[in-house]
């Protein structure tokens, strides 16, 4: 198993395919859980993000044909829903992630990230919609992150709800602009925070800067986020070079350290920093060297796996498995490795309403699956 690093922060407080079934391959000796998987649709352009409906259909995003596609349990995959605005597929741009009003069932409403190029170059940018039928309508994109890049890289681009109903977006350094990440002046390397209509919340932290939907900074490529199901906390998980990869409990104002502090090295070997930690950044809550390229995470919280409850999922791109993390609280502990028998990069996971797992893959036929405990 890869050799996974730590750290404890202290804080403040199916087309509709026939059933193709398999059981999956776990990694640690003294493991006993195995899983059965079960592809739901295939031949998906690269899918990069999904969200549960209320109906208990999956909404998912296709990154490089720029769709919206609808998944019923029933009738199996929709065509592409029509009027989604275009999104320029450039490298690691195109349609990204996505996720529902927590009013859905009243308003409809739906909301997702693609990029599309401008003056001056490309950028990740926020859409709003009503969700009728098989198209959208009212759409409105309320946010644009800033400046624009003739640059295809790190993107963001999770989305997500909390409690109080502000919506977060996380965002990429663009990979050359890094040292912008240590600024709040822009949105390189950080998560912003707005209301559903693109305003911006008051009480940000930064609301009298040039950037005042900035929520926390210092990150490289942010592609986890999720509120924790029972401490109802913020948590993401963001992209290393070669290594250092690194989970974090997000709040208000803190600074992440990239680049200033990390545990990875540039691609090629040599070092980025000579330090780790630094006063005034916060250190990861589990980081991994080397990298496995971590994409969509989730915390299990359902009745299908009892003993999982708690634990983080997490999908490897680098190394094409399903990663559980058995967890304390918010103390990791053994890793175990699913689905390496499928050798498919992880795009993303999520639990549905059903307390069983779906991932997706991140290939020119993706798939989407679903996870269930062995029979």
């Amino acid at each position: 198993m890869i050799k996974t690093m730590k750290r404890l922060i202290d804080r403040k407080k199916l087309t509709f395919l026939a059933s193709l079934t398999f059981v999956a391959s776990v990694s640690c000796a003294n493991a006993q859980e195995a899983v059965q998987s079960k592809v739901l649709a295939s031949n998906l352009k690269h899918p990069w993000g999904m969200a549960f409906l209320p109906d208990g259909d999956i909404l998912l995003t296709e990154r490089n044909f720029g769709n919206i596609r609808r998944f019923s349990f029933d009738t199996g995959l929709s065509n592409p829903i029509k009027n989604v605005p275009e999104s320029v597929s450039v490298n690691q741009g195109g349609m990204l992630g996505l996720t529902i009003d927590p009013e859905f069932t009243e308003n409809q409403t739906i909301y997702f990230c693609y990029v599309k190029k401008g003056n001056g170059g490309h950028s990740s940018n926020v859409a709003k919609a009503k969700l009728v039928n098989d198209s959208l309508a009212d759409v409105k994109t309320i946010f644009t992150a800033k400046p624009l890049l003739n640059n295809g890289y790190h993107f963001g681009c999770r989305l997500g709800f909390d409690d109080d109903g502000y919506l977060f977006i996380t965002l990429g350094d663009r990979n050359k602009y890094r040292k912008e990440a240590q600024s709040t002046d822009d949105h390189f390397g950080t998560i912003v925070r707005i209301h559903p209509d693109g305003s911006v919340p008051s009480d940000n932290p930064f609301v009298d800067g040039k950037a005042p939907e900035v929520y926390s900074y210092g990150h490289r490529n942010v592609q986890g986020l999720v509120v924790h199901p029972e401490t109802r906390v913020l948590w993401a998980m963001e992209h290393g070079p070669r290594g250092g990869d690194e989970v974090n409990i997000i709040e208000s104002g803190n600074n992440y350290g990239w680049p200033v502090i990390t545990y990875g090295t540039e691609y090629s070997g040599r070092k980025i920093t000579d330090i780790t930690e630094k006063e005034g950044m916060e250190q990861p809550v589990l980081y991994w060297t080397p990298s496995i390229a971590p994409s969509g995470m989730a915390f299990y919280h359902g009745d299908k796996f009892p003993d999982w409850q708690g634990d983080l999922l997490v999908g490897s791109l680098k190394f094409r498995h399903l990663r559980r993390v058995k967890m304390n609280g918010d103390v990791p502990g053994e890793e175990i490795e699913y689905l390496k028998d499928l050798n498919e990069r992880i795009r993303d996971v999520i639990i549905g309403p059903d307390g069983l797992i779906y991932v997706l893959t991140d290939e020119a036929r993706g798939k989407l699956i679903q996870i269930s405990p062995s029979s």
